[in-house]
């Protein structure tokens, strides 16, 4: 799990299909030198992140047979999402929903809101 150094989003839990990501440093020039204020730069249709925590998945309908044998921990089942911990995520601003939490900004982004990853494979 990529976590800060002090653990402080260990108690955060992601549901189903949705990624908490921290925004990547934004550019703060264009490519010709041109000095960008910060509210331009948040104001981007496409952004990009690290994916920090993933949910568990789409839910999956389970049919309803009451049988005793079964736990409850067998009553849902996820297809697991494609997005994993450390990815580099390019994400449509529109689709996620920005929060702060312990003085950080962070998105929730439905997976379906994701347009491309970067992972870096161990060879």
């Amino acid at each position: 799990m990529l976590l800060t150094p002090d653990n402080k989003l260990k108690k955060l839990i992601v549901i189903g299909d949705r990624v908490l990501v921290r925004p990547s440093k934004p550019n703060e020039r264009t490519d010709s030198g041109l000095y960008l204020p910060p509210g331009v730069q948040e104001k981007e249709k496409v952004q990009s992140g690290y994916v920090i925590k993933t949910g568990p998945g789409y839910a999956i309908p389970v049919p309803v047979e009451n049988e005793s044998w079964k736990t409850e921990e067998e009553q849902v089942k996820y297809v697991p999402l494609q997005t994993k911990e450390g990815d580099l995520a390019i994400f449509l601003v529109s689709g996620a929903t920005e929060i702060e939490y312990a003085g950080e900004k962070y998105f929730i982004v439905p997976q379906s809101a994701i347009l491309m990853l970067e992972r870096e494979e161990d060879l």
